[in-house]
């Protein structure tokens, strides 16, 4: 499943991911610093949902109170309770 996140306080503006049977892929950051923002997606490519926001959640950025990584946690966990709520409707 294809799956958007317009994220919150960062440099970057949107995240797109695919999430499928909880295992995230395809990991694409729109915006923010260049070189971070490629190899974060090539570090979780084929982690589920919990192993990326369990590692990335409550990183920050400087004085901010999120973090490009932050973002990605709440974009996953969204991803994951979309995809649920697709399987459920779908099932």
């Amino acid at each position: 499943m294809n799956f958007s996140y317009k994220t919150k306080g960062t440099c970057s503006r949107q995240i797109d991911l695919e999430i499928n049977d909880n295992i995230v892929t395809n990991v694409v950051f729109y915006g923010g610093c260049d070189g971070n923002l490629k190899a974060i997606p090539r570090l979780v490519d084929g982690w589920t949902a919990d192993q990326i926001a369990e590692k990335c959640s409550g990183v920050l950025c400087g004085f901010k109170n999120t973090s490009c990584a932050d973002q990605l946690a709440h974009a996953v966990l969204a991803a994951k309770k979309a995809e649920q709520a697709c399987l459920l409707y779908t099932s």
